[in-house]
């Protein structure tokens, strides 16, 4: 095939690999546009398997991402051209990885069945690259958008980077199928599909906590005027003092500036004495640092958000001209310190701040041992990104952590997704997204340990990273 077909068709599987992640829910489209790559590749020059990976992986992340012109455009006033392009050079760094991938496993295996295979790690390790290296950006990796379906099954397993291994692994077994290698099409597409009868009850019920999630739905160019503070603190106060849980949990930076800026009757205010709550706010100061955090009022706990993101919260060397031209409040964070879960009302609390559910990895802990967290509570402000697929890609990530964990994920947000997991990862309840209001849920917690929360919290990623090698080393071997 020649390299601009190649490249024209690697580009419309991008699209349709994209399609397969919420809100559509289709994951059999991964499937089948990771198959289209991996039948483009199969045979090609290392220069075309190259070029595919990268044209796939921009067409992919490039339609995935395109809210972060949102944030860039409309609240950073930078030019729409020029947020646009920032958005594509997003999109095509992140693809070098799936490119490097390809070209390298096209280069050291040659044409054939062999290679097919071996595309199989050379894709998990493209996409544990991406969630690990330069502090990892895994928005939508391929795993997530198996919430639902055949592969589902395995999270509690292998979690999202094994998912991905199989399903790349069930991409392959569709194009030997279609080649007729019978022998090996029938193991690639029944390993993964025997996540269907695997054991799935790990974790026991905790008991129930009733808990009322914050949707002020303030816009986000309000969020920060001076001007709008006192009106939008009043918003948050009575929304607070209307609900019925036993806590009360407020989004990310629910109060935009440093909680020691607050005088001593607003805090009192905002604290119930007959509810805790979690909230939204900054600590820490100019000299040391501003830390992302959620307080619980009235008590000593508070978390700090310790995985940042680039150029959102804090500066890469050689950004800060860029990071400035958006007029980021708060723009360069310190790191939090790892806190505890919170104990409260018979259970715990473990916050995980915006896009920090995307890191299983980084708080595996809170997940194993007698004082596991039995609630993951997600607080984020997604009003930079708008409603559109931002908000339901976020909380597809929180439903693969509920698989994985066999935890709740409760989600209280600005805009959306407001909502309630449970912990086979469905959705029980949510808000409207841009609704003011408070939902009200009635929370089974859990304690106990998957044997992907086991195994995660003793060795990491590289038992991932270790098979991903020794199969590409493998097969290499095998084809020549």
């Amino acid at each position: 095939m020649r390299a601009g077909v190649a490249g024209a068709v690697a580009l419309a599987a991008g699209l349709l690999h994209t399609a397969s992640f919420a809100p559509t829910g289709a994951w059999w489209a991964q499937l089948a546009a990771l198959a289209l790559l991996f039948g483009l590749v199969t045979r090609a020059t290392p220069r075309v398997a190259a070029l595919c990976g990268a044209l796939f992986g921009w067409s992919w992340l490039a339609a995935g991402l395109w809210w972060l012109h949102i944030s860039m455009h409309q609240f950073g006033g930078i030019p729409w051209l020029l947020a646009a392009l920032a958005v594509g050079l997003l999109a095509a760094g992140l693809s070098g990885y799936y490119a490097l991938a390809l070209g390298l496993t096209a280069r050291w295996i040659a044409p054939g069945r062999m290679r097919l295979l071996a595309l199989v790690p050379a894709w998990l390790l493209a996409e544990l690259a991406r969630a690990s290296w330069l502090t990892g950006f895994p928005w939508i990796a391929s795993g997530y958008a198996h919430t639902a379906g055949p592969l589902a099954g395995w999270a509690p397993w292998i979690g999202i980077y094994g998912i991905t291994a199989l399903a790349a692994l069930a991409a392959a077994g569709l194009m030997l199928l279609k080649e007729r290698a019978w022998a090996l099409a029938a193991p690639a597409l029944l390993l993964p599909l025997a996540g269907l009868l695997l054991p799935q009850n790990f974790t026991t019920s905790s008991g129930r906590i009733a808990l009322s999630l914050v949707q002020p739905s303030i816009p986000q160019d309000q969020k920060f005027d001076p001007e709008r503070f006192a009106t939008n603190l009043g918003t948050l106060t009575r929304l607070i003092e209307s609900a019925r849980g036993q806590v009360v949990i407020t989004p990310e930076s629910v109060v935009p500036l440093p909680l020691a800026e607050l005088d001593r009757a607003t805090l009192v205010r905002l604290a119930n004495p007959e509810r805790p709550v979690l909230l939204g706010a900054f600590l820490g100061n100019a000299d040391v640092g501003f830390v992302n955090s959620v307080v619980g009022l009235g008590t000593d706990y508070h978390y700090g958000k310790r995985h940042l993101l680039p150029f959102g919260e804090f500066i890469p060397p050689g950004f800060g001209w860029f990071v400035r031209a958006m007029n980021i409040p708060l723009d360069d964070q310190a790191h939090g310190e790892h806190q505890r879960p919170w104990a409260v009302v018979g259970q715990r609390l473990r916050p995980l701040i915006c896009y920090e559910d995307l890191f299983g990895e980084d708080f595996v802990q809170s997940a194993v041992g007698p004082d596991a967290a039995t609630v993951f509570v997600n607080v984020s402000n997604l009003a930079w990104f708008g409603t559109v697929m931002v908000q339901d890609q976020h909380l597809q990530f929180s439903q693969m952590r509920a698989l994985e964990f066999q935890r709740p994920v409760v989600r209280s947000t600005n805009t959306g997704a407001t909502a309630v997991v449970d912990h086979h990862g469905r959705i029980t309840a949510r808000l409207p997204a841009l609704q003011r209001g408070v939902l009200e849920a009635d929370v089974e917690g859990r304690s106990g340990a998957t044997p992907y929360a086991r195994w995660l919290a003793a060795l990491g990623l590289w038992p991932l990273w270790g098979l991903a090698l020794f199969a590409l080393i493998g097969l290499r071997k095998a084809a020549q």
